[in-house]
C-alpha cells in the first residue's frame, strides 16, 4: 500500500519522520541528503542514522559525511538522541529516506518548499550490532569476487588484489547513498526494475560489483555492460552465467557513442574510460537524461595536447612550462570543465576523491544528479572566461552544449 500526503490537506510530514527516527525499536536506517531550495548548503553532504547497542544500552548512531570522510557519534537513546534528531531535522536537507521494520517513508521538499511525504508498507529486520562490516560496501566472500579472482575460495581478498578490491569497494560506497538520495528525491521511480548501464565496462569488475550491491540492497536490477572487447565480453558472459545472473545482466558489443538501449537508464557508470571516452560516456548519460551518473575519469590527453600549443594567460605561464606540472594541471582543468558543462545542462555535480592514491592515481569521481536546474548567467560567464583564457575546447562541451551556447563561448 502506498500513499502520498499533501501537507496542505494532511499536515504532519515532519512529525511522521521524527517519530520514525526516535523509535529505537523499529528504525532500521535513515538518510538525509541534498539541499533544500532557497537554503544554504548543509555542512555535511548527507547524514545516516541507525540504532546500535553499546555495552548493553541502545544508542542512536549518527554518521555525517563530507567530501572526504565520515564523522560518527553515538548518543544514548532518549532525550539526547531526540534532541539530536530535532537538530538534524532543522538542517535544510532536501529529502529524507527512512526505513523502519514496517514501512518506508520518503520526505522531499518541492521547489516552493512544500513537504511531500510518501509512505509504503515494507517489512525488514532491525540490526543493532555495533561491529558492522559496513565499513565495507562489498563483503570479501561475495561469490562474484571469488569468481573474478579477487578473493580466494575461502572468501579472503588475495594480497595481490587488495588495490582492485579497495577501488571497487570505495566506488560502491559512493554509489549506494547517491542512489538512495535519487530515489528519496523522486528522481528515480520505484515499483519497477532499476535500469543501470556501465559504459566501457572492460573486465566488468564494477559491473558485477554494482549489480551485486544494488541487488543485495533490495533493488530489482537490470544491468547492461557496454564494451567492444570481444575476449572480455566472452569472459564476462561466462562469469555471469556461472553466478546465475544472466537473466538480468547482459553485455553488449558496441562503442560508447553507438550503444543503443531498449530502456532509458536510471544510473550510468563509467570507471576509468580513457581520455575523451569519459566525455563520450557523460554525453550519452546527458542524452539519456539519466537521473544519476558516476564517472571516474582516466587519462586526460585531450586538454594536455591543447595546452601545449597555447599561450597561458598571465601570470600562469609556469603552470605549463614543465611537463609534469602541465599534465597534472590538465587533469584538474579537464574535470573542472566537465563539471561546469554538466551543471549547464541540468546536473548537480560533486567532484570527490573516491579512493586513496596508493590504490590508483586516477582517483577522482564525478557524481552528477539530474535536477533540471537551468544554468545561471554567472556559471556560464565563469565557464566562458575559463575556456577563453586557456584557449581550450572541452570535448564534452562539443558533444552536449547547443551550437548557439558553444558559439557564445
Amino acid at each position: 500500500m502506498q500513499a502520498e500526503v499533501d501537507p496542505d490537506q494532511q499536515p504532519g510530514a515532519r512529525e511522521a519522520i521524527r517519530a520514525a527516527l526516535v523509535d529505537q525499536a523499529s528504525l532500521v536506517r535513515a538518510l538525509g541528503s541534498g539541499r533544500r531550495r532557497g537554503h544554504d548548503q548543509p555542512q555535511y553532504q548527507r547524514v545516516e542514522l541507525r540504532y546500535v547497542d553499546l555495552k548493553g544500552h541502545r544508542h542512536l548512531q549518527i554518521t555525517e559525511y563530507d567530501e572526504r570522510q565520515a564523522h560518527t557519534r553515538n548518543l544514548a537513546a532518549g532525550p539526547d538522541a531526540a534532541k539530536a534528531v530535532d537538530e538534524l531535522l532543522d538542517v535544510p536537507y532536501g529529502s529524507w529516506h527512512v526505513e523502519t521494520t514496517t514501512e518506508t517513508l520518503r520526505l522531499r521538499y518541492t521547489k516552493k518548499g512544500k513537504e511531500l511525504l510518501h509512505r509504503q508498507e515494507d517489512g525488514r529486520e532491525q540490526e543493532t550490532g555495533h561491529d558492522r562490516v559496513k565499513q565495507r560496501a562489498l563483503s570479501p566472500d561475495a561469490p562474484f569476487l571469488i569468481e573474478l579472482g579477487i578473493s580466494d575460495h575461502l572468501g579472503r581478498v588475495k594480497p595481490s588484489r587488495q588495490s582492485k578490491y579497495k577501488q571497487i569497494d570505495e566506488f560502491c560506497k559512493l554509489l549506494a547513498p547517491a542512489l538512495d538520495e535519487a530515489v528519496a528525491a523522486g528522481r528515480i521511480e520505484t515499483g519497477r526494475p532499476l535500469q543501470v548501464v556501465d559504459l566501457g565496462c572492460g573486465n566488468a569488475y564494477l559491473t558485477l560489483a554494482a549489480y551485486h550491491l544494488l541487488t543485495e540492497a533490495g533493488h530489482d536490477v537490470r544491468m547492461t555492460g557496454i564494451d567492444r572487447n570481444p575476449q572480455a565480453r566472452t569472459r564476462n558472459t561466462r562469469r555471469v552465467e556461472a553466478l546465475g545472473w544472466q537473466d538480468h545482466l547482459r553485455f553488449v558489443d558496441a562503442t560508447i557513442e553507438d550503444a543503443e538501449l531498449d530502456v532509458r537508464p536510471d544510473v550510468v557508470l563509467a570507471l576509468h574510460a580513457c581520455d575523451t571516452a569519459t566525455d563520450d560516456a557523460l554525453a550519452r548519460a546527458v542524452g539519456w537524461e539519466a537521473p544519476l551518473v558516476l564517472a571516474a575519469p582516466c587519462c586526460h590527453h585531450d586538454i594536455q595536447k591543447q595546452l601545449k600549443s597555447v599561450s597561458p594567460p598571465a601570470p600562469y605561464a609556469l603552470m605549463t612550462r614543465y611537463g609534469i606540472v602541465r599534465e597534472r594541471f590538465a587533469d584538474v582543468l579537464t574535470d573542472s570543465l566537465r563539471a561546469a558543462v554538466l551543471r549547464q545542462v541540468g546536473y548537480r555535480v560533486e567532484v570527490v576523491q573516491f579512493v586513496d592514491s596508493q590504490h590508483t592515481p586516477r582517483n577522482l569521481l564525478l557524481r552528477a544528479a539530474r535536477t533540471g536546474a537551468k544554468a545561471t548567467p554567472e556559471l556560464e560567464s565563469e565557464y566562458r572566461t575559463l575556456i577563453d583564457e586557456w584557449q581550450v575546447s572541452p570535448r564534452l562541451a562539443q558533444l552536449v552544449l547547443s551550437d548557439d551556447r558553444e558559439a557564445r563561448s
